[in-house]
């Protein structure tokens, strides 16, 4: 192991990979334990919140457990994402059962991500999860969150009509497949062929998920479930889809780069966020690590906190990773007064 400090400028990727070679190991049990703990807690609480009658302070509490709770059981999407197909099968098929169909987002709805993480398309127009929010003006942050209110509705379109109906229709399967497959916050965003993995298995989600909206339909026509469920799951479910947009706000500078930039480049434009324990409840499954994941993707989440300290026990004070670390409120003003100077056609510093 060396232990011998470098520079800001000496520390490349590979010095950053050969200092953390032992954090790469994935441990299953802790996936397992941690997902089943997860949902647990969140499952019940979110089924008392939507089905128990009445309203109380108990519901309020199931609320936000439930909210944060199923915040963190669908983060582990980001985890099976940088898995390789071969690996802890037995996962992902439980967690795209259990928490994938319910939550109408198995993992194929985020094979986007790779766009996130490739040198040609990060920050461009090709990356489903970068806006320019950082350029300006400030409104269109509001804009951004004005969407979250919305997206209930459009998944429900998604998987219970057009999902289903597209499997009839070549034409309108493949529209899709490039236009309506995909969880992130750049609407112009086109799923690629080459990011889509197997037909069949889009195909076999888009049925399960789509009965599963119309078992729904159907529960609540009849009578089955009450219709309060349907106000409680809405409110339940944009609550938390906002934590979610939330965190992506403090997740990068969202500038725009006018076109791809380099790993150095991504690094700088990612933040890391400090803070203690409550962090979890926002950055759940290592997403406060965000600017080391970025750069060295394939360290699993229960690796990264350690290869964080070792980095900061290693690092010069002027090293590019230091600068990548930001309280919470420290990066939502970072990006509206980016947002401001952009809106006065002041360029922001850009990411070497």
């Amino acid at each position: 192991m060396e232990n011998q400090r470098r520079t800001g400028a000496d520390r490349t990727v590979a010095d950053m990979r050969s200092l953390l070679a032992d954090c790469f190991e994935r441990r299953p049990w802790i996936y397992w334990t941690d997902l089943a703990v997860s949902v647990a807690v969140a499952y019940p609480a979110a089924l008392y919140f939507l089905l128990a009658p009445g309203f109380g302070p108990l519901h309020v509490l199931a609320y936000f457990v439930g909210g944060f709770g199923l915040f963190r059981v669908g983060s582990f999407i980001h985890e099976i994402q940088h898995m390789r197909p071969d690996e802890m099968k037995g996962f992902k098929t439980v967690w795209n059962l259990v928490c994938g169909v319910p939550l109408l987002m198995t993992s194929n709805t985020y094979d986007n991500h790779a766009d996130h993480h490739s040198a040609r398309t990060y920050g461009t127009d090709q990356d489903g999860e970068y806006v320019p929010l950082g350029a300006g003006p400030p409104s269109r942050i509001l804009r951004y969150y004005l969407q979250v209110p919305l997206l209930p509705f459009l998944a429900l379109l998604r998987f219970g009509v057009i999902g289903p109906l597209s499997l009839l229709h070549p034409g309108l399967r493949r529209w899709v497949l490039a236009h309506a497959s995909s969880y992130g916050i750049n609407p112009d965003y086109v799923l690629e062929p080459a990011r889509q993995t197997s037909q069949r298995l889009y195909a076999l989600r888009d049925l399960v998920c789509g009965a599963y909206v119309i078992g729904l339909g159907v529960a609540l026509a009849t009578g089955a479930l009450p219709l309060s469920f349907l106000g409680r799951l809405y409110v339940l479910v944009v609550f938390t889809i906002g934590l979610n947009w939330t965190r992506n706000l403090a997740a990068h500078r969202y500038v725009d780069h006018g076109g791809p930039i380099p790993m150095r480049g991504q690094l700088e434009d990612t933040i890391t966020i400090t803070g203690g324990p409550w962090t979890e409840l926002l950055f759940p499954i290592g997403l406060r690590y965000h600017s080391l994941h970025h750069v060295l993707a394939t360290i699993p989440y229960h690796q990264l906190g350690r290869a964080h300290r070792r980095l900061l026990a290693q690092l010069e004070p002027d090293a590019p990773y230091r600068r990548t670390l930001h309280s919470l409120t420290g990066a939502f003003r970072a990006l509206l007064e980016e947002a401001r100077r952009g809106a006065a056609g002041v360029p922001g510093a850009r990411p070497a």
